[in-house]
Parts: C-alpha cells; sequence; structure tokens
C-alpha cells in the first residue's frame, strides 16, 4: 500500500490519508473515520457544533466549486 492513499471519512464526506483514519464498528457494520471527527465527539456540544459546521462549510465550498467548473465547462463545450 503506497503512503499517499486515502480512505473516505463518511463522517466528514472527506478523503484523507489512511494514517488518519480509523476503522469503527457502527450499526450497519465497519466504517472508516477520520481521527479529527473521532475527537470531535469527545468535546463539548457546542465543539461538536463548530466542528460540524465547519465540515459543512468546506463540503458546499467544494461543491459549489465542482458546480461552476463543470458549468463553464459546458459553456466551453456550447461555444466551440
Amino acid at each position: 500500500m503506497s503512503s499517499t492513499e486515502t480512505i473516505y471519512c463518511y463522517h466528514c464526506t472527506r478523503h484523507h490519508p489512511k494514517d488518519e483514519m480509523r476503522q469503527i464498528d457502527t450499526k450497519g457494520g465497519k466504517r472508516w473515520r477520520c481521527i479529527k471527527s473521532i475527537e470531535a465527539t469527545k468535546k463539548s456540544s457546542s465543539q461538536r457544533d463548530a466542528f460540524g459546521k465547519t465540515v459543512t462549510t468546506i463540503n458546499k465550498s467544494e461543491n459549489q466549486a465542482r458546480i461552476k467548473a463543470r458549468m463553464n465547462a459546458e459553456r466551453l463545450l456550447v461555444r466551440g
């Protein structure tokens, strides 16, 4: 396995290097979760909420960038 391998974190919906991930048991079976999200569950509810809002902001920003790139690509195809 290469040191640059990443694994998808079902909790924060991002890919992380394997050494930042842990496999945990859930009701639905074993899942990969990043250490940051695991540690966040041990903090106060306000800190957990702040962590969740940060993850949501990052995800929204990444999605908007993907949509914008897709729209730009489509415009180039139409003009071409």
